[in-house]
């Protein structure tokens, strides 16, 4: 009993201690880098994806204006497929 009280008033346990401190703070501070940058990276890539659709289906609504009904209904393109489900968001 009296070597592990030693042991855990002494020096070596408060510096490995402080060890397993630090490791933890940096890979906290290291994972919260990473969050910035992939949501960073995530917000780029929803932007796109936003972009890309809408010209799709302005360039299809275009083409229906053209076209009129003899152009084919395209899964995905059309009206009900574009609603936001009850939740408020996007499938």
């Amino acid at each position: 009993m009296e070597l592990i009280y030693q042991y855990l008033t002494g020096p070596r346990f408060r510096h490995r201690i402080q060890a397993i401190v630090e490791a933890f703070s940096t890979m906290k501070e290291d994972l919260e880098r990473e969050k910035k940058v992939i949501t960073k990276q995530w917000a780029k890539r929803d932007e796109q994806i936003e972009r890309v659709m809408q010209s799709t289906v302005g360039m299809y609504g275009d083409l229906q204006g053209i076209a009129g009904k003899t152009l084919e209904e395209i899964e995905g393109l059309s009206f009900r497929a574009l609603e936001l489900p009850s939740g408020g968001e996007r499938q």
